[in-house]
C-alpha cells in the first residue's frame, strides 16, 4: 500500500478510484502522442527547423523517462496520494500555459514541465492502486486491465490530434490534459484512499542514485532521439550516449553500496519481472513504430489529409479496445506469462504483414489486418507484463514497481524505435525502409515470443 498504513475505513469504493487512477494514466500517455500529426503545422506556424521539431517531439518523454525512478521513490517515501497530487498540479498548470505558449522556446518548456509532472504522477498512481486494492488477487486482476490503459491512451492522442488539427487549432489539443488535471484534482479527496507513510519503512531519497539514473536515461534518450536527424558515428550522437552510458554506469556502483538504493539490485532479477520488463518495452515500441511510420506514409508519400490519417487509426483503437476487455479474463485463466508470450506472437505476425509495404499498398487488404494483430498482440503484453512486473512486489514498493513500468514503457519509443529506424535507413527507398522497420519489429518479437516459452510452460 505505497508504504503506508492501511485505509480508513472510510476509503472510496475500489472502481471509482480506478476510473481516476485509470484516466490520468492514459492521458499522461495520451499527452506524449497529441504533439506528432500537428508538428508540421506547428512547425509552420513558429517557422521551426527538423532539429527544432525533434526536440519539441522529445521535450515531454524525456523528462517523464527520466525521472519515473525518483517519482516512485518519492511516492513510496511520502505517500502515493501526495505525490500523486503534487504531479497533476504541475502536469495540469503546465499543460494550461502549453495552449497559450507565444513561440518555441516556450512551448519546449512547458512540454519539459508537463514530462516532469507525469513522471511524479505515474508512479505515484501505481502506489496508490496498491493501496486501494491490497488483497493480492484483486491487485493482479486490477493490473491485468491497468497495463492497457497506456496504449488506449496512445491511440487516442493518435485520433484526437489527427481531427483537432483539421478543424480546430493545434492549442486545443491541450484542452484534455488540464480538464482531466482538473477534474482529478476535485476528486482525489473523495475517490483515492488516504494513507500515511509508516516511518520504519520510509526509503532514503538515495540523491546521487536520483541525479545519476535522471540524467543518465535523459541522455540516453536524448541521443536516441536526434539519429533520426544526425548519423549515429556524429558527436551530436556519440556525446550524450557516451556521457549517458558513464552515468549509468556509475548509478549501477552507487546502488550497491547504498543503504537504501533507487534500484535494489535483486529487483529486476526475477525471470518473470524481466519478461514483463521486457515486454512492454517491446510492446511500446512497437505500437509507436506503426504510429510513427504509418502516420508519415500515408501523409507524406500517399498524400492522405491529417484527418484521413487519424481515421486509418481507427481499427488500431478499436482493436485495443475490445482486447483489453478480454486480457484480464485470459490472464485468470492461462496466466500473465503465458498471454505475453501469445501477445508477442500476434503482434509479431501484425508487424510482419506490415513488412509488405509498398507504395501501392491497400487500406483494407494491405494494412487493416497489421493495424489489428498489432493492437490485439500489444493489448496482450501490455496487461500480461503489468501483472509480471508487479508479482510479489511488497506493498512498500509499489511506487518503485511504478516507476521500473512505466520507464520501460516510456524507453520503447526511444530505445527500439532509434534501433529500428536505423534499419529503415540502410535502405536508399523510403518505403522499403518503413518495410524493413516493421520486418525486424516482427522478427525481434516472434524471437522475444520463443525465448520467453520456457520460463511460461509451467506456469499456473
Amino acid at each position: 500500500m505505497d508504504g503506508t498504513a492501511a485505509p480508513a475505513p472510510t476509503t472510496p469504493h475500489a472502481p471509482a478510484a480506478f476510473a481516476l487512477l485509470g484516466t490520468v494514466q492514459a492521458t499522461l500517455i495520451f499527452t506524449i502522442t497529441i504533439i506528432g500529426v500537428p508538428l508540421p503545422d506547428i512547425g509552420r506556424e513558429f517557422g521551426l527547423g527538423s532539429a527544432d521539431l525533434v526536440l519539441l517531439s522529445a521535450a515531454y518523454g524525456l523528462p517523464f523517462s527520466g525521472l519515473l525512478l525518483f517519482g516512485g521513490r518519492l511516492a513510496d517515501r511520502y505517500g502515493g496520494r501526495r505525490i500523486f497530487t503534487a504531479g497533476l498540479v504541475v502536469f495540469g498548470l503546465a499543460s494550461a500555459i502549453a495552449a497559450f505558449a507565444p513561440g518555441f522556446a516556450v512551448l519546449v518548456a512547458v512540454r519539459f514541465a508537463q514530462g516532469l509532472g507525469a513522471a511524479l504522477t505515474a508512479p505515484a498512481a501505481m502506489a496508490v492502486l496498491r493501496a486501494v486494492y491490497p488483497e493480492p488477487a484483486a491487485y493482479r486482476r486490477a493490473m491485468a486491465t491497468w497495463g492497457g490503459l497506456s496504449v488506449l491512451g496512445a491511440a487516442a492522442g493518435n485520433l484526437a490530434s489527427g481531427v483537432l488539427t483539421t478543424w480546430v487549432s493545434w492549442r486545443w489539443m491541450f484542452a484534455a490534459p488540464v480538464a482531466v488535471a482538473a477534474l482529478a484534482l476535485l476528486l482525489t479527496t473523495r475517490h483515492l484512499p488516504t494513507a500515511r507513510p509508516v516511518d520504519a519503512r520510509r526509503p532514503g531519497l538515495d540523491p546521487l542514485g536520483a541525479v545519476l539514473a535522471t540524467l543518465g536515461i535523459t541522455l540516453a534518450g536524448y541521443g536516441l532521439t536526434v539519429t533520426g536527424e544526425h548519423a549515429w558515428t556524429s558527436t551530436t550522437v556519440l556525446v550524450p550516449l557516451a556521457v549517458a552510458a558513464v552515468l549509468l554506469g556509475a548509478f549501477l556502483i552507487v546502488e550497491r553500496r547504498v543503504t537504501d538504493p533507487l534500484l535494489p539490485p535483486g529487483f529486476i532479477a526475477d525471470p518473470r519481472r524481466v519478461l514483463g520488463l521486457v515486454g512492454v518495452l517491446l510492446a511500446a515500441t512497437g505500437t509507436g513504430l506503426v504510429s510513427f511510420l504509418l502516420s508519415l506514409y500515408l501523409q507524406q508519400e500517399r498524400g492522405w489529409s491529417p484527418l484521413a490519417t487519424a481515421g486509418a487509426f481507427v481499427p488500431f483503437t478499436l482493436a485495443l479496445i475490445v482486447t483489453s476487455r478480454v486480457a484480464g479474463p485470459l490472464i485468470g485463466r492461462y496466466g500473465p506469462g503465458r498471454i505475453t508470450v501469445a501477445g508477442l506472437a500476434v503482434g509479431g505476425v501484425g508487424l510482419l504483414l506490415l513488412a509488405g509495404l509498398d507504395d501501392t499498398t491497400g487500406y483494407a487488404l494491405g494494412l487493416a489486418p497489421g493495424l489489428v494483430l498489432l493492437p490485439a498482440g500489444a493489448s496482450l503484453i501490455f496487461a500480461g507484463t503489468a501483472v509480471l512486473a508487479t508479482r510479489d512486489v511488497p506493498a512498500h514498493q509499489a511506487g518503485l514497481a511504478g516507476g521500473v513500468l512505466n520507464t520501460a514503457m516510456e524507453l520503447g519509443p526511444t530505445v527500439g524505435l532509434a534501433a529500428l529506424m536505423s534499419v529503415a535507413a540502410t535502405r536508399a527507398d523510403v518505403i522499403v525502409g518503413y518495410a524493413w522497420a516493421f520486418g525486424a519489429g516482427g522478427a525481434v518479437f516472434l524471437l522475444a515470443a520463443l525465448a520467453a516459452l520456457r520460463s511460461v510452460r509451467t506456469e499456473h
